[in-house]
This record gives C-alpha cells, sequence and structure tokens, in this order.
C-alpha cells in the first residue's frame, strides 16, 4: 500500500452544516461479527474501485501481503480507504462518516488478542486513486460529526485514505500470530435543508494496516513499509456497518476470534 505517513491535521473547522439524518444517532450494541470478519478476506468486492488498475491484486477481492511476517519491521498502522465505485458516484449530498478505528494482534506467547490501536476518529488525506507517485492532497478537513468519528468525500480522481489520530504503534515482530483491523462507517447527508441523495450514493470501503521500519521513517518506495493486506470493498450504507482485515485463515479465526463490537 502506499505511503501511509501520519499527517496532523490541525485546527479541524466545524462545517456551518451538520449532519442531522433521519437515522438513528447510536450504533447498535454489536456492528461487526464473526462472519462479517470472514467474508472480508474472502468474498470478492461488492464494487470496484474507481480508478484502480485491474492489474493491482486487490482491485477485484481482499487480499493478503505481508501477513503475520513482519520481519524486521517494529511498527504497524491501521488505515482504510474510501472510493468511489467503478461507475461513479451521483451523489452530491452525501458523505461518509468513520469512527471506532482499531488494530488488534494476536500472541505467539499466550494465544491472546491484544489491542494495539484505538482512536473514536482518524486522520487523512486524499490520494491518487491508483496511488501513482504518492500523490496527495486534502479537499478540505474531514468534519467532526456530534456522535463521532469524521466524514470525509472522495471522488474526482482521488480516495480518501485515512488511518489512526495516534498514528503508528510498537509492535514486537516475533510475536505476531495475528492481526485484526476494523472501523465503522455510515453515509449521512451533507447539508440536512438539501435533498437526501444517500440512496443514490456509490460509495465503497475496506480496511487494511502496514507494517514500517519504526515510527518515524519516512515512506521510501516500500523499504520502509509493507502492507499486512487489504479488506473487502463494501458499500456504504446508511447504517452503522464495521469494515475489517485480518490476517488469519478461516479456520484460525474461527479458532481465535478477535474482540468483536
Amino acid at each position: 500500500m502506499k505511503n501511509t505517513i501520519l499527517l496532523l491535521l490541525s485546527g479541524l473547522a466545524l462545517f456551518p452544516f451538520m449532519a442531522c439524518d433521519k437515522d438513528d444517532n447510536s450504533a447498535p450494541e454489536k456492528v461487526n461479527s464473526l462472519e462479517t470478519l470472514i467474508s472480508d478476506m474472502k468474498e470478492l468486492h461488492e464494487g470496484r474501485p474507481h480508478g484502480v488498475p485491474s492489474g493491482y491484486d486487490w482491485a477485484r477481492g481482499p487480499r493478503l501481503a505481508r501477513g503475520n511476517n513482519p520481519r524486521n519491521f517494529g511498527a504497524m498502522i491501521a488505515w482504510g480507504q474510501i472510493y468511489e465505485e467503478i461507475n461513479g458516484n451521483p451523489a452530491t449530498n452525501t458523505r461518509v462518516q468513520v469512527r471506532n478505528i482499531k488494530a488488534y494482534y494476536l500472541s505467539k506467547k499466550d494465544g491472546k488478542w491484544h489491542i494495539i490501536q484505538q482512536s473514536p476518529s482518524v486522520d487523512g488525506s486524499h490520494y491518487v486513486e491508483d496511488f501513482a507517485g504518492n500523490t496527495s492532497v486534502l479537499q478540505g478537513p474531514p468534519r467532526p460529526e456530534p456522535d463521532g468519528g469524521v466524514s470525509v468525500k472522495a471522488g474526482g480522481g482521488y480516495t480518501f485514505h485515512f488511518w489512526t489520530k495516534t498514528g503508528r504503534s510498537r509492535i514486537d515482530s516475533t510475536d505476531i500470530a495475528g492481526i485484526f483491523t476494523t472501523v465503522q462507517a455510515r453515509l449521512v447527508t451533507e447539508d440536512p435543508s438539501l435533498k437526501d441523495d444517500r440512496s443514490g450514493a456509490r460509495y465503497i470501503l475496506s480496511m487494511g494496516g502496514d507494517y514500517w521500519l519504526n515510527l518515524t521513517a519516512a515512506w521510501n518506495n516500500y523499504t520502509t513499509n509493507s502492507d499486512i493486506g487489504i479488506g473487502r470493498f463494501k458499500f456504504v450504507t446508511t447504517s452503522w456497518q464495521a469494515f475489517n482485515m485480518h490476517s488469519l485463515t478461516e479456520a484460525e479465526i474461527r479458532q481465535n476470534p478477535p474482540p468483536i463490537e
């Protein structure tokens, strides 16, 4: 995966229009499930990401890269990416709200899952859809939402690539038996005084994660970082959903289910 160097997005301004959607503003008690975790690394994407060449190995479905083998990498970060679907997104008054990004590792030493990262909100930037040249811009800061997290838009040749606000976290590369990253997302309106067009939105989202050499190493054409894996792209809807990536086989994750919310 391309550069996930931490961008400190300071001074986030509240937009004049905050989303006041008709949906219940509280997430269900449990958004995620073991079956969702399994399908997010097993099934083909619900929609293909716009602008991603078909030759990319994650263009049509999830896949593992580095997986449970960090080599000499001593840090990791959870990340996600929001795209327009391949045929475009006609909804102009819709944003994607993301919150509660987390990362866990399964320890070889004690056989238990341990949380590495968690943040109620995310940082990120808009990258060119195929990540060519690692080009990114911030097309307006993410908008804080009253019930948690932030909302963003993607499109016009750019994906919104996001990660934990806490940045990278140290890991013991000799103790990784599994990695699990997750986030919650739904659609919200941009301006509640305008037509609610969320039913026509075509935004898709997937989760992933990167190993990094250390907490501060700069991106250097994949010599200082390597992605762990990329999960299934699913359409974002008006209801809260969980989006996941994990590095275990189906049998392994059934035997060692991680914390699920």
